[in-house]
């Protein structure tokens, strides 16, 4: 068992995860997955669809045929990894094939990386597998080669994120992602229900659900109609979620929800967490404070505003847990505007906070901008507002020393259970540890614990 400090960059997912037996003669695939959980349901509907053509997966280039990079392009030294990761590829492996975010800019890859086989945009799902097909013909066995209904997950089995939509349709000056994803794309409201119900149906315990922005899911449908269950559905997310809500609460699961914008429909969503039908979890990109600053970002400018959002939140829900990330160095922030960012984290209490450091990205409108802070500035301000945060959790965590909390069981090993909150998401926020007593525990098992210890991020318990 290890301690867990949140990951401070917003374009990180859990490591992929896969364990599958490789019968004789089958071709296998290495996958090698970058980027932000968005991208990750990304890869697993690639390999969903591989894997149904008769392809084995490899979660590296490890005995590979052929690799499959999916890429991140968030940030510049998002895109340095992603270029990392393919020169590591192409020399452990040679077979190359690019996808994801960063595949955008393909003269940019081939600039750096010739040899690769073929670079595709994100979600250019039937590119990918042409390009797998050309460089590793595919050897189905029809009797052996069964797909399991939920498909291929690169998650452990007992969560899952569901992907409720693509794009974006914001302009903020430091993000690239509308122009490498496009505008908001929402899926039907029945076929997110219909795999929440598949999900579940193979014991899927938790379902995070995310998209760039959540809270507007539906508007580019107009939130149209969809037949379910003798009924219909409106593409909304109040009304999604309450769907959603009601089969993960009959199957003793939890729905969490990311990537939730503070729009004033997300009142709604609040008497739904108080019901149980979700987690009393908000994961809200704030990214700062102060109007100014948000201004240059182009971003809402409600910062007083938001402050009375939170406060009526948590009283309709007392329990809610607030996440968010934070961009600290922002092209002009004066060291008030920062000031008073570090005096609103002192109003708004946050249960969980992320922070990076501001970076030029190709093709952001923010690179125009006057007055870029120094380096030695981005960095002090990170570490204040660091502390700043930490200094936050350890309140929020030593208060929970003596309260019971319902867990569920992401690992074990010789030392004990790793296990988390209803109040984290797995890998961006904190754990609760049982080191006692927990030899009868199971991955996905769901447990009362009494909290009798806590740091500055973890929590550690005991079983009740």
């Amino acid at each position: 068992m290890s301690q867990n400090p949140p990951n401070l960059r917003p374009d990180l997912a859990p490591r992929i995860r896969v364990d599958e037996p490789v019968r004789e003669g089958q071709p296998k695939i290495g996958m090698v997955s970058l980027g932000c959980p968005k991208a990750l349901v990304d890869s697993e509907r690639i390999l969903t669809r591989l894997r149904a053509e008769g392809y084995a997966i490899s979660p590296d280039y490890t005995g590979a045929e052929a690799v499959i990079v999916n890429t991140c392009g968030f940030l510049d030294s998002a895109k340095a990894e992603s270029l990392e990761a393919i020169g590591e590829a192409l020399k452990e492996n040679g077979k190359v094939i690019v996808t994801g975010c960063l595949g955008a800019e393909p003269d940019y890859i081939t600039g750096v990386h010739p040899k690769v086989l073929a670079v595709t945009g994100p979600q250019q799902f039937e590119q990918v597998l042409d390009a797998v097909h050309g460089a590793v013909p595919p050897a189905p066995d029809p009797f052996v080669d069964l797909l399991p209904a939920q498909g291929v997950k690169l998650t452990p089995r007992h969560y899952s994120y569901l992907k409720i939509s693509e794009g974006c349709n914001h302009k903020c000056k430091f993000c690239i992602i509308p122009d490498m994803r496009g505008k908001l794309a929402s899926r039907p409201a029945h076929a997110i229900l219909r795999e929440t119900e598949k999900l579940l149906e193979a014991g899927v315990r938790e379902i995070l659900m995310i998209s760039q922005d959540t809270s507007a899911y539906g508007l580019d449908r107009k939130h149209d109609l969809s037949p379910w269950k003798g009924g219909e559905v409106r593409a909304h997310i109040t009304d999604l979620t309450r769907e959603m809500g009601k089969m993960v609460k009959e199957a003793e699961a939890w729905l969490r929800l990311h990537y939730v914008y503070p729009y004033p429909h997300v009142r709604d969503l609040i008497p739904l967490m108080a019901e149980g039908l979700a987690l009393p979890y908000l994961d809200i990109p704030f990214q700062h404070a102060h109007p100014d600053v948000l201004k240059r970002m182009a971003r809402p400018a409600a910062s007083a505003k938001t402050l009375d959002e939170i406060a009526a939140w948590r009283a309709d829900c007392p329990e809610i847990v607030l996440r968010s990330t934070f961009i600290v160095g922002y092209p002009g922030e004066t060291e008030e505007e920062f000031q008073y960012l570090l005096d609103w984290m002192d109003e708004a209490q946050l249960d969980r906070v992320g922070c990076f450091q501001y970076e030029n990205v190709d093709g952001a409108r923010s690179n125009d901008l006057p007055d870029h802070v120094d380096p030695e500035v981005k960095q002090d301000r990170w570490n204040r507002f660091m502390e700043k945060a930490q200094e936050i959790s350890e309140a929020k965590l030593q208060a929970k020393v003596g309260t019971l909390q319902q867990v569920i069981v992401d690992e074990i090993d010789e030392e004990g259970a790793t296990c988390r909150t209803r109040a984290d998401a797995p890998e961006i926020d904190g754990n609760l540890f049982i080191d006692e007593g927990f030899e009868t525990l199971s991955v996905g098992d769901m447990v009362t614990v009494e909290v009798d210890e806590a740091s500055d991020y973890d929590l550690w318990g005991r079983l009740v």
